[in-house]
């Protein structure tokens, strides 16, 4: 068995390893190729390219890139064509995905969509592309099996989201967990997110923030979370020259380190958490921590997305919780000063910050259902090897052949 993956992010790149995981407990001698990153590599898949570190968002961003995105579509197309794969799955990253699908769909290889993007939020007429190329979609969040079939997609099934999972399997540093427990002052942890221009755009911000609080607050301690050196490396310039800037309005400096390769063992320790909007508010959600979400865009990008965003809420949280949970701020403009009033209420009032602790943990125990790499696994599976008699009424879109040239008009009306 063969399976094509492709993964753009560091959050799909460990889920698509797990997958890989899962899938080779039932099958052994399966084998995996495609887009990803480190964490593919290391379960043992042939990486074709390294997309994880073309990791981009918004549409310069994109158009920038379109060359190596073009070719990326051309060299999946070969792979289909050369080596064709029993199966392609696709983490998330929209954009490039929907074309990945589009050229397996028209080599007849099954499409499968593992933690599929938030049509539901920001996109709802992508669903076409979604009854048109994708075998089965397998959701992260109870309410889109629903959502899908409201608008004609009937191959679609809950499994959960797979960081849950991850989250079960992690092991902490207990030796650095206890050595920043020994300080014995208040902790806020910072999360400026895991792409390099969620880095440039929302730590500044985060920064003058830090500085504010610190001047209410001088006994709070901050650590700012990066993903890995090159990040923390970036971090130390972005936060240099925001508390410069402080500096001169009269802010003091904050005591502030940086870390890298540290956020679960900080989301553990910290007393509240500002986060860059994510997956790892699942995370932060898990650990029951009062936290605060930023995503700042540029006002262009805010004005042209606007329209299009569907969802009550830009958090994971608050959509599961249906309730804002987690205060949050899609903006284009400096929030410190809101970012600084939440953290200093529920650092100044224990009672304030045992409400929001306590809806946090509710949630979690309704929530965080375990075993969706598994299940996920399971499903592409039973696919794979054809219908249950009970299931014969399901027809995906690889129910019948369909040639080159249809798929190509296909595309080109879509």
């Amino acid at each position: 068995m063969k399976i094509f993956l492709s993964a753009g992010e560091p959050s799909g790149d460990l889920h698509a390893a797990n997958l890989i995981h899962a899938i080779r407990e039932r099958v052994p001698d399966a084998e995996f190729t495609g887009y990803g990153g480190p964490k593919m590599t290391e379960a043992g898949a042939t990486l074709v390219y390294p997309l994880v570190n073309l990791a981009v968002m918004w549409f310069l961003s994109v158009f920038q890139n379109i060359a190596t995105f073009l070719w990326l579509i051309v060299r999946a197309d070969r792979c289909f064509r050369d080596d064709k794969p029993d199966a392609v799955v696709l983490v998330d990253y929209p954009g490039l995905n929907w074309w990945i699908a589009r050229r397996a769909r028209a080599r007849g290889v099954p499409v499968f969509y593992f933690v599929p993007p938030q049509l539901w939020a920001w996109a709802g007429w992508r669903v076409e592309k979604v009854r048109k190329f994708v075998d089965l979609v397998l959701c992260s969040l109870p309410f889109e099996p629903a959502w899908y079939r409201e608008r004609g997609v009937s191959h679609a099934v809950h499994v959960g989201h797979p960081y849950f999972d991850e989250l079960c399997e992690r092991d902490l540093d207990e030796a650095f967990t206890t050595a920043q427990e020994a300080h014995g002052r208040p902790l806020l942890a910072i999360l400026p997110g895991s792409r390099t221009l969620e880095l440039k755009r929302n730590l500044p911000i985060l920064a003058r923030a830090a500085a504010k609080l610190a001047k209410l607050r001088p006994d709070v301690r901050f650590a700012v979370a990066c993903l890995h050196d090159k990040h923390r490396a970036l971090a130390e310039e972005i936060i240099a020259d925001a508390l410069a800037d402080a500096a001169v309005d009269g802010l003091p400096a904050p005591d502030l380190e940086i870390f890298s390769n540290r956020t679960p063992e900080l989301i553990r320790v910290a007393d509240v958490a500002w986060s860059v909007s994510g997956s790892v508010s699942l995370e932060l959600m898990m650990e029951a921590l009062p936290t605060v979400i930023l995503y700042k865009v540029r006002p262009i990008d805010l004005w042209i997305a606007r329209p299009f965003i569907k969802a009550k809420y830009i958090t994971l949280v608050n959509l599961l919780a249906d309730a804002e949970l987690m205060p949050e701020y899609l903006t284009s403009r400096d929030v410190s000063d809101d970012l600084v009033r939440h953290a200093e209420t529920w650092l100044g009032d224990p009672q304030a910050r045992a409400r929001t602790t306590a809806e946090l943990a509710a949630l979690r125990y309704t929530a965080a259902r375990p075993g969706a790499t598994s299940r996920a696994a399971e499903e592409i599976l039973a696919r794979l090897r054809g219908p249950a008699p009970e299931d014969a009424a399901y027809r995906g879109p690889h129910a019948r052949a369909v040639s080159l040239e249809s798929i190509e008009e296909a595309d080109a009306g879509a």
